[in-house]
């Protein structure tokens, strides 16, 4: 009869080393897609925070991104840098990458893997506008970045020279090439493959060593708030671009054709989100100028007809002007271009609605204003009744007026024209 007791108390006690166990064992998932912007700096350094308040095991960053800003790239690794828990980054799923400011992020982890099929690397700093300097600050802006993924792949214990390279010589890696390379420190299928694989193995943190107890651990994903993913979508330079274009539309179009207000509050709102996005990246100022430029030009265009040479002007002047309207370096080549088919699709839709939309209002109100007699005049109305210069009745615009005919009987149901008014008596004739 004692054992059951005894079996009871034992199962007692083993709850808390369990609960304990498995509660520590938890690793924190973050993802980065897409542009690198402030908005993802502050989702890495709020996954990072909540991943130490529930005393995780580590914290896995999966990457798969074209480029970002520098200012925000800085953050994420000071974020990695200053943790006090292990940084696993892990570029997956396979076709996924590590470009540009993503190789930064990558390298940075205390433990660096890829899957197969996927690349890292191309993070020469691109300029997309005149920023000053020419070819000197170019040079200059390069070997900063070098010097910074040299720096970052040897403290980590990885390839510096080959580190710097993806900066000077625009260079890529695919899995295998990076793991030979001594770039990255073991090759997954995925999530579940890596945890295994990396059980066990030993990571400094801040000067301490750690052994990774990641096999069998439970994922826990992060969850992004909304101030982040506001903060993410409007810091994206394309969103920005097209919010400055929608806002000064909407302002030029409610100015141009009063009464609703809508136009203008649309246009206000967005301006102030194209603004607000605008100071969370570097910008040209003088490819603002030339947006603004373009948008004089296409405004000209409509009320001082040209055959299409303002037009031409002001197209190339928002191409220009966009185009360099971001300074950010790390952005990757790969979203340059697709920012660039942005471009031009915004520009088109610039013309359209130059032409079409303010053109359409330009011609209204230059239009004579008729009201009154004058509207009346020429109107086709059908009589209700026979017609003669005695009167009868016809129906206009589905009200039933008095009427009477300038030259012979009309027959009811025939159509009959406008002429002239006397007094509240439309006088009509036969039409035809």
């Amino acid at each position: 009869m004692k054992w059951p007791f005894f079996i009871l108390i034992a199962l007692i006690l083993l709850v808390p080393l369990v609960t304990a166990d498995s509660s520590a064992r938890v690793v924190y998932i973050v993802n980065v897609t897409g542009t690198v912007t402030d908005g993802t700096a502050l989702d890495i350094a709020d996954a990072i925070e909540a991943a130490d308040e529930i005393g995780a095991e580590a914290i896995l960053i999966r990457i798969d991104t074209p480029g970002g800003l520098v200012s925000a790239t800085q953050d994420i690794i000071e974020s990695i840098e200053s943790s006090d828990i292990p940084v696993i980054t892990f570029v997956s799923p396979k076709g996924a990458m590590a470009a540009s400011a993503g190789s930064f992020i990558l390298i940075s982890g205390h433990i660096a893997a890829m899957s197969p099929g996927t690349a890292t690397g191309a993070a020469t700093p691109i300029s997309i506008g005149p920023i000053g300097g020419g070819k000197d600050l170019a040079n200059k802006t390069k070997s900063f970045f070098a010097a910074k993924m040299r720096s970052i792949a040897e403290e980590r214990g990885r390839n510096g020279t080959i580190a710097a390279q993806f900066v000077t010589e625009a260079l890529s890696l695919t899995a295998t090439e990076a793991l030979d390379a001594g770039m990255i420190d073991l090759i997954a299928n995925d999530t579940y493959e890596l945890l295994e694989r990396i059980d066990g193995k030993e990571v400094t943190v801040n000067e301490k060593n750690i052994t990774l107890r990641t096999s069998g651990a439970v994922v826990q994903f992060h969850k992004r708030n909304l101030r982040v993913s506001i903060v993410d979508v409007l810091g994206k330079p394309e969103i920005a671009f097209v919010l400055f274009l929608i806002g000064i539309y909407g302002l030029i179009f409610g100015f141009s054709s009063p009464g609703t207000y809508v136009p203008e509050m649309i246009g206000a709102i967005s301006l102030l989100l194209s603004l607000y996005g605008m100071g969370l990246f570097e910008i040209s100022i003088f490819g603002v100028l030339l947006l603004l430029l373009g948008i004089i030009l296409f405004i000209a265009e409509v009320l001082t007809p040209t055959y299409g040479i303002l037009t031409v002007g002001g197209a190339v002047c928002m191409i220009l002007g966009a185009l360099i309207l971001p300074q950010e370096p790390l952005l990757g080549s790969a979203w340059l271009k697709s920012f660039g088919i942005l471009v031009i699709v915004m520009t088109i839709a610039s013309l359209i609605f130059f032409v079409f939309g303010i053109g359409a209002v330009v011609k209204a109100r230059k239009r004579k204003v008729v009201t009154g007699k004058e509207e009346m005049i020429g109107l086709v109305a059908r009589a209700e009744s026979r017609i003669d210069e005695q009167g009868g009745m016809v129906r206009v615009r589905g009200e039933i007026w008095k009427a009477k005919s300038s030259g012979g009987p009309i027959e009811e149901g025939e159509e009959v024209e406008i002429v002239d008014i006397e007094g509240l008596t439309l006088v009509v004739r036969r039409r035809n």
